[in-house]
C-alpha cells in the first residue's frame, strides 16, 4: 500500500519558516500503532491523518511518541492541503476530533481556525518545572500544559531549557509566555515529554494564552509571535469559549509513503 502524504509549513507564508507538519489523506483508518510508526518516521512535531466524514472529516494528530487532543498547526496544515492540493471547493471545513468539532474558515490566503479556549488555574510551579526552566516566573498556570507568565520578551527569547527536567513534569508541555515589545504577547513552547523538545510554533497553546491576554489588554483582537528558532505569527481573536487563530500555510513537500511491508509483517 502506498499513501500519499504533504509536509506543510503552517503558520508562515514562506517554507523555512513556521511550524511544519506532515498530513496523510486517508480512505480509512489505520491501525492506531501504525500511524505512530509513520509518525515517527517523520519525525515531526505532528503528523495529521484525516478520513472523510458525512459533515466534513475526522482528524487525529500524533506527535512521534503519542497521539494527542489537539493540535492547531497540523489542523491549519490539513486544511491547506484539503483546499489547495485536493481543491476542496467549500468555503469552510469541519473536523471531528477528540476535541470536539473544529472548523477552519479561507479567507484569500488566511486560514482561520475556530478552537475551544483552554482553562488555565492558577498553580504552585513544580520544583522540575523551576529546575527546567531556570527562572522565577512571575505566575503559573495549570491545565493542558503548564502556562509561566515570564518578566519580558527577553526573558522567554534567552531561556535555555533543561528538557531532562521538562520531561519529568506532569502535563503534556509547557507554556511560557510575556507581554511583547513589537506584538500584543510572545511565547515558547516546550513538550519534551512527546518527544518535542521545543515546538515551532503551537496553536493549542495559543487557546490557552489568548484568554489571558485578552483580558489582561482589554483587547479581543491579538498579535502573537512565537520565538522559536523558526517563528511564527499568529492572529488570534476571542469571543466567549472559543479562540479564532489565524495564519497561512505554504507546501513544502508532495510524497508518497511505502507502508506494505509494515501491512505484510501484521
Amino acid at each position: 500500500m502506498k499513501l500519499k502524504q504533504y509536509q506543510v509549513d503552517a503558520f508562515t507564508a514562506r517554507v523555512f519558516g513556521g511550524n511544519p507538519a506532515a498530513v496523510c489523506p486517508l480512505e480509512h483508518w489505520l491501525d492506531d500503532a501504525l500511524m505512530q510508526a509513520i509518525a515517527g518516521e517523520n519525525n515531526l512535531s505532528e503528523t495529521a491523518f484525516f478520513v472523510p466524514a458525512a459533515d466534513g472529516y475526522q482528524l487525529r494528530w500524533f506527535t512521534p511518541a503519542a497521539e494527542v487532543d489537539l493540535c492547531g498547526h497540523a489542523t491549519l496544515a490539513t486544511a491547506h492541503v484539503l483546499f489547495e492540493e485536493m481543491h476542496v471547493a467549500v468555503p469552510r471545513i469541519s473536523f471531528a476530533t477528540r476535541s470536539g468539532v473544529l472548523r477552519v474558515e479561507r479567507d484569500g490566503a488566511m486560514l482561520t481556525m475556530d478552537f475551544p479556549a483552554l482553562p488555565m488555574l492558577p498553580c504552585d510551579a513544580p520544583a522540575a518545572l523551576l529546575d527546567g526552566l531556570g527562572i522565577q516566573p512571575l505566575a503559573v498556570w495549570a491545565g493542558d500544559d503548564y502556562m509561566v507568565l515570564c518578566d519580558s520578551e527577553a526573558t522567554v527569547g534567552g531561556l535555555m531549557p533543561d528538557f531532562g527536567r521538562l520531561s519529568q513534569l506532569d502535563r503534556r508541555g509547557v507554556i511560557v509566555m510575556a507581554e511583547g515589545d513589537e506584538v500584543d504577547f510572545v511565547s515558547r513552547f516546550f513538550a519534551p515529554r512527546y518527544g518535542i523538545p521545543e515546538d515551532p510554533v503551537t496553536g493549542s497553546a495559543h487557546c490557552a494564552m489568548a484568554p489571558y491576554w485578552s483580558q489582561r489588554l482589554g483587547k479581543r483582537t491579538l498579535q502573537a509571535r512565537q520565538l522559536s528558532r523558526r517563528g511564527g505569527v499568529i492572529a488570534c481573536r476571542t469571543e466567549g469559549e472559543r479562540v479564532f487563530l489565524s495564519g497561512q500555510a505554504v507546501t513544502f513537500m508532495r510524497a508518497e509513503i511505502n507502508i506494505q511491508s509494515q501491512l505484510e509483517e501484521r
